[in-house]
C-alpha cells in the first residue's frame, strides 16, 4: 500500500475549508480516487419517506446529474446496503447487471467493478458512496482500503453537507 499519509492530509485540508456540500465531495472524490482509485464517483441519499434515491454528488455530470433520482427498490442490495450497512462489491458488469438498471451505460464508461459504502451518521443510513472501475478492480485488498481509509473521511463529508 502507499503512503495515504499525504492524501488524507490534503482531504483534511480541503474539508476544513469547504463552504458547500460540493467541495466537501469533492474533497472526498480526490482522497478516493488518489488513494483506492475510481472512474466514477457518486453520492446518493435516499428519501424513505418518498422512497426516491437521489444523487446529491457526482464527478460525471453528464452522465451522471445531481438531478437524478430513482425509486428504492427493496431488493437484496437495499437489504444489504440500507438494512445491514454493509458495503455491496460487484467485479463484474453481470454483476452490475442484477442490481443496477444502468449497468449498460455503466459499461459504456468502461466501468465494470463498483463499491457502495453505505454513510452512516447517527445510527442511520444516511447516503451511499458509489465508486466504480475497470471489471475486477475492487479486489480484496482495495475493498479493505475502502473501509480502512475512505469509511471515516466518507462520514466527515456527508455530516458537513448535511
Amino acid at each position: 500500500m502507499t503512503d495515504t499519509k499525504p492524501a488524507l492530509q490534503a482531504f483534511e485540508k480541503a474539508l476544513s475549508q469547504a463552504k458547500t456540500s460540493t467541495e466537501a465531495f469533492d474533497a472526498l472524490c480526490a482522497l478516493t480516487k488518489i488513494t483506492v482509485g475510481a472512474k466514477l464517483f457518486t453520492v446518493m441519499t435516499a428519501d424513505m419517506d418518498a422512497m426516491l434515491a437521489r444523487r446529491v454528488y457526482t464527478d460525471d455530470a453528464v452522465n451522471y446529474p445531481t438531478s437524478g433520482t430513482k425509486p428504492v427498490e427493496m431488493n437484496s442490495w437495499f437489504e444489504q446496503v440500507h438494512g445491514r450497512h454493509e458495503s455491496f462489491v460487484a467485479n463484474t458488469l453481470a454483476d452490475i447487471d442484477t442490481v443496477f438498471p444502468d449497468a449498460e451505460l455503466i459499461g459504456k464508461l468502461g466501468c465494470g467493478s463498483v463499491v457502495n459504502l453505505p454513510i452512516i451518521l447517527g445510527g442511520k443510513m444516511v447516503a451511499t458512496m458509489n465508486i466504480l472501475h475497470e471489471e475486477g478492480y475492487y479486489n480484496l485488498e482495495r475493498v479493505a482500503q475502502v473501509h480502512d481509509l475512505l469509511r471515516l473521511p466518507a462520514m466527515a463529508a456527508m455530516a458537513l453537507a448535511k
